[in-house]
């Protein structure tokens, strides 16, 4: 059974996400989800050496909230940065982050939370992955930044991944 699904909860969430992303349960999009489902998973498996474990599912649960909380206002926020460009223009800035994950999981997750969050892009990792480098769009303050990207998004995932 584990060489059919070697990621359960990857086959059930592909077949959930290929149905809705067509919004069709037609017997034809069943079979087309049911095969990505089986066969995506099964092939790419040699693709991922390593195991994730997920240690404290509350603790995700809490994370995702806080992203969906964040994508929300961070859109708000750069869309009043844009409308108000000409008054005061917004102060990008490149800002170094000291990491203290070094989960390979736990980063990838980090560097999908910076791409969804507006304003926030993740420009570069130390080969050591000790330090973040990422483009906010509007700076106040450098250490005040560091310290809530380390408080909400970095400290969860070494809770998750570590």
């Amino acid at each position: 059974m584990k060489r059919l699904f070697p990621a359960p909860l990857l086959s059930i969430a592909l077949f959930v996400l290929w149905l809705l992303l067509n919004l069709s349960v037609s017997p034809g999009n069943l079979l087309l989800a049911a095969a990505l489902a089986i066969f995506a998973p099964v092939l790419m498996a040699p693709l991922r050496p390593q195991h994730a474990h997920v240690r404290r599912p509350l603790v995700v649960a809490r994370l995702i909230g806080r992203v969906g909380i964040d994508v929300i206002q961070s859109n708000f926020h750069v869309a009043i940065g844009v409308l108000r460009a000409r008054q005061r223009p917004p102060r990008s800035a490149f800002v170094h982050i000291p990491l203290d994950l070094r989960d390979a999981h736990g980063l990838a997750a980090l560097s999908m939370i910076t791409t969804v969050v507006p304003g926030t892009v993740w420009s570069e990792l130390a080969l050591d992955r000790s330090v973040l480098l990422l483009h906010v769009f509007d700076l106040e303050d450098e250490a005040s930044f560091i310290e809530h990207f380390k408080h909400t998004y970095e400290h969860p995932l070494m809770e998750i991944f570590e």
